[in-house]
């Protein structure tokens, strides 16, 4: 296997499956049942997923909302999805742990950097919920920070394309998709793959990016197979 160790970074808006908001079980079922397999590998895996599917902070900033409070309710979107994401998994046999970067420890442990990475050494699968805790960061950004503190090899963007096109493929027919391509060409050529905080940052720390279709069944365990999946970033 190529990596050893994997940050999973998937969108809340991945979980509502057909649905126009809230969580699809059957899309939940899938991922859970992709993630089994890669662990049956023994890679060990964490996953950082978002909160689009319930509710944006920016969105409430747009409608009059005071931004802050708007993050923090973001922020227990993304908490609500990892339990959804927990029981999922916990359904298929996994062991997990959801980590929170808030305290809810009636439901969840705070993040403690010593605790994920003991987990993730026996096997466990880390949920990472509340972003990075802090208001005006996304949870891609958290994604990157989480993936630098566990020394995580590489972060695996699961989305709904793919791979990165030189422009929206669901609109251009004649985009075309980059097999691989460095951090600096992804921002000269304007690409949207990250938010530039998260990006910039996965860039200083040399820690690639390899954004894949997750909802083409076997993509995950291919990708970390080696074959040629999705569009890797990075520094070469």
């Amino acid at each position: 296997m190529k990596y050893k160790r994997i940050l999973l970074k998937l969108s809340g808006e991945a979980l509502m499956g057909e649905r126009q908001y809230g969580i699809d079980p059957q899309r939940l079922k899938e991922y859970a049942q992709e993630i089994k397999e890669v662990v049956a590998k023994n890679i060990e895996v964490a996953i950082v997923i978002g909160g689009g599917n319930i509710f944006r902070g920016v969105a409430g900033e747009l409608n009059g909302m005071d931004r802050v409070q708007g993050d923090h309710m973001g922020m227990l979107a993304t908490c609500i999805n990892g339990l959804a994401l927990q029981s999922a998994l916990e359904d298929e046999g996994l062991q997990t742990r959801l980590q929170t970067a808030i305290e809810i420890k009636e439901i969840a442990e705070p993040y403690i950097k010593r605790k994920a990475n003991r987990h993730l050494e026996k096997g466990r699968v880390v949920i990472f919920g509340a972003g990075t805790g802090n208001p005006y960061f996304t949870t891609d950004t958290a994604a990157v920070l989480r993936a630098i503190e566990i020394n995580a090899d590489a972060i695996l963007k699961g989305t709904r394309v793919d791979g990165i096109y030189t422009s929206d493929p669901e609109k251009d027919k004649n985009a075309t998709k980059f097999h691989s391509i460095t951090f600096k060409d992804v921002i000269e050529k304007g690409l949207k793959v990250m938010d530039m905080t998260a990006f910039t940052l996965s860039e200083e720390n040399e820690l690639p990016i390899i954004v894949f279709d997750m909802n083409k069944t076997g993509n995950l365990l291919k990708l970390l197979s080696g074959e040629q999946i999705g569009t890797v970033v990075n520094n070469q």
